[in-house]
């Protein structure tokens, strides 16, 4: 049922193309037909400006061929021709009326023909404008000798001064659904563009979300962006899959580790149970079982605690402490376990005072396990020497240095020293671990504000640098 519940929600969602291409156009369409519609208007006022301008001027001429030389009013037939010429030259429509009228507004020419009546039905009381607000008029004054002779009006209505041929407003639509088309087009371009590699990562993480890590995706692309996404999540990729066999690495090295000393408690104990194995020779191999037991008890320890700092439910407090008698004790503490051909550390501390903001239990854990690290790592027969030596640096913080004289960390493993779980093959073959401890230590570092990390590598030996905050 939740597969299935699952698939439908798949199929609720679409594709990238079709969700940027459907509403790119719904918004590139939307927008160029408001535009086409904004342009149309302003089209259709030009158009009106222009031919009020035009039939201004026709009343003007008009006005000017009915003067006579001796500047007496004379409206002659020849009008009606001369209107005709100019209505095909300046492309007018049919739709206009000339009405020419005397000094006392008089009607003395029409055309087409109409009454006194109807002239003063068309035009104003003060025969300067359209009586209709359907109509537009645009005069000119008849002048002779200086005094007025009458007047010119020359009649539109509105839809004629607005009307735009259909040829142009074809050419305009046809231009429209073109910019339209050429939009969608582009984004549609685009949207394959970016789709196409968002698929191949989509499959790929569909991949290992199966189980399956050995991902090769082609990173190579013009785009910046879409390059670093191929290439950062095919990386991502190696990165999971070397996680992924780490993980098993570790759980088969974990296993083994921990079934090595509850194999050998159980033959311990069951050879004494069984009356195997008498009196002395039964307290040693119990000896022994405790033994093991105890480094069982410590790896459970190390693991439990590794998980719980990693997680972040691990208190850390941060206290004032001052360094010197803290590092002195630790030191003390610590070469009471060890036994008698084990050197006590030189210590390199400063005169004065110099105060610390951590937690004291878990700066000893840091420095108790590197020394016993040393202490393991050394070669038999060979003395060793352990160097421990506290500082200040100009960053603020405390530097405490230790340094041994051991067999040293080898190049190779000088990166992953770190690393949860890692072991060097020579510590696999002789000391038996999950390799937690710099891991750990690490992490205790961090947790205080402060940092672990492997020193620079001595002509012999090793050194590990530990960075704690100073009070302020």
């Amino acid at each position: 049922m939740d597969h299935l519940k699952q698939k439908k929600q798949r199929q609720k969602h679409t594709s990238i193309l079709s969700y940027w291409t459907v509403r790119y156009l719904l918004i590139i369409g939307t927008g160029l037909l408001l535009t086409a519609l904004v342009t149309f208007w302003w089209i259709q006022q030009e158009a009106m400006n222009n031919r009020m301008q035009t039939a201004a001027l026709l009343a003007q001429e008009i006005a000017d061929r009915s003067v006579s030389a001796d500047g007496s009013l004379n409206v002659t037939p020849a009008l009606h021709q001369l209107i005709e010429d100019r209505k095909r030259f300046f492309k007018l429509t049919q739709e206009m009326c000339v009405i020419i009228t005397g000094p006392k507004g008089e009607l003395l020419f029409s055309q087409p023909e109409m009454t006194e009546k109807e002239m003063r039905y068309e035009l104003n009381d003060s025969l300067d404008a359209a009586r209709s607000p359907e109509f537009k008029a645009a005069g000119a004054q008849i002048q002779g000798n200086g005094e007025m002779l009458g007047q010119v009006m020359v009649l539109q209505s509105k839809r004629s001064l607005r009307y735009i041929p259909r040829e142009e407003i074809t050419f305009f639509s046809i231009l429209i659904v073109f910019l339209i088309i050429l939009s969608w087009l582009t984004i549609y371009l685009l949207s394959i563009k970016l789709a196409k590699p968002i698929q191949r990562v989509a499959s790929a993480a569909s991949q290992i979300s199966g189980g399956k890590y050995n991902i090769v995706l082609e990173t190579e692309a013009k785009e910046r962006e879409i390059h670093e996404l191929l290439l950062s999540f095919q990386e991502m990729a190696g990165k999971l899959q070397q996680f992924e066999q780490s993980r098993a690495v570790m759980l088969a090295g974990v296993s083994h580790e921990l079934k090595t000393p509850v194999t050998s408690i159980k033959g311990l104990v069951h050879a004494v149970r069984e009356g195997i194995v008498e009196g002395e020779e039964a307290s040693e191999f119990l000896d022994i079982a405790l033994l093991e037991a105890g480094r069982l008890q410590r790896m459970v320890a190390d693991l439990l605690d590794y998980n719980a700092l990693a997680a972040g439910i691990v208190a850390i407090r941060h206290d004032r402490l001052e360094a010197v008698p803290l590092l002195e004790e630790i030191v003390y503490q610590w070469k009471l376990t060890q036994s008698g051909d084990v050197c006590t550390p030189e210590l390199q501390l400063p005169k004065q005072p110099l105060f610390l903001r951590g937690d004291p239990l878990r700066i000893q854990q840091i420095i108790v396990n590197l020394l016993n690290n040393s202490v393991q790592a050394k070669l038999p027969g060979q003395k060793l020497q352990l160097n421990l030596r506290l500082a200040e640096n100009p960053q603020g913080y405390a530097v405490i240095t230790v340094t041994d004289n051991g067999p040293g960390i080898p190049e190779e493993n000088r990166e992953r020293i770190f690393e949860a779980f890692f072991r060097s093959s020579g510590k696999q073959s002789t000391l038996r671990g999950l390799g937690l401890g710099l891991t750990f230590s690490r992490l205790l570092a961090g947790a205080m504000g402060g940092s672990l990390r492997l020193g620079d590598r001595p002509e012999q030996g090793c050194t590990f640098v530990i960075t704690l905050p100073l009070w302020r």
